[in-house]
């Protein structure tokens, strides 16, 4: 998507002690207010977080609802929600709008991180299609084939 490969970098980052996600948060004029700019990083719960690329209007409503499935795991079942079970919930929304006529996909990809129980540490890339891959560095948005390139570079020791 155009969106996507427009928006600004973000890369993410599988390490042994946690997560790193940085994002671009570039000013493309002077009269904008810098504290009013859209986020690209977002807390969804207190084990989960995620960096955003694409259209803000389609990941406000994809944050909300991540925010939702989370909070409505812990109040159902006392404990945080895994993390790919949390990821194949929002792939799942996000497929569906590619099934019928009248809807689009939503133009936005995710990078998610973050721990659980189960597996540790976890880096999560999720596509408009619903598609989604655990990762050990990756990046999305403007240049990411270049960083790819960088972060192929930097793990072929590891």
């Amino acid at each position: 998507s155009a969106a996507i490969n427009n928006a600004s970098l973000t890369v993410g980052v599988l390490c042994s002690s946690g997560v790193v996600l940085v994002a671009d948060k570039p000013i493309s004029s002077k009269l904008l207010d810098p504290g009013k700019i859209n986020e690209k990083l977002y807390k969804l719960d207190s084990h989960i977080f995620c960096a955003v690329a694409g259209l803000t209007a389609d990941a406000n409503v994809l944050i909300n609802m991540c925010k939702l499935y989370a909070q409505r795991h812990r109040y159902s079942y006392g404990e945080p929600q895994s993390i790919e079970q949390h990821i194949i919930q929002i792939c799942d929304l996000k497929q569906s709008y590619t099934q019928f006529g009248g809807l689009r996909p939503f133009g936005v990809s995710f990078l998610f991180g973050g721990w659980d129980e189960n597996l540790g540490f976890q880096l999560y890339h999720t596509d408009p299609s619903g598609n989604y891959s655990g990762w050990k560095a990756t990046a999305i948005g403007m240049n990411s084939q270049s960083a790819q390139s960088i972060l192929k570079q930097v793990f072929k020791f590891y």
